[in-house]
């Protein structure tokens, strides 16, 4: 899960790149960049546990 969680976080901050560098539609990569970085907050606060 905390893998998923990682891809998840770089596809994201990835489209907010591509998002802010090219057309900035309203405020939704804004909020695709928060999901980002609360996804990589849980990632650490949970640690490394290996399931």
């Amino acid at each position: 899960m905390g893998n998923l969680l990682y891809i998840l976080a770089v596809i994201l901050v990835i489209g907010w790149l591509i998002g802010f560098i090219g057309y900035n539609v309203g405020g939704i990569i804004h909020i695709l960049l928060v999901i980002a970085l609360i996804s990589v907050i849980l990632r650490v606060i949970q640690g490394n546990k290996i399931v």
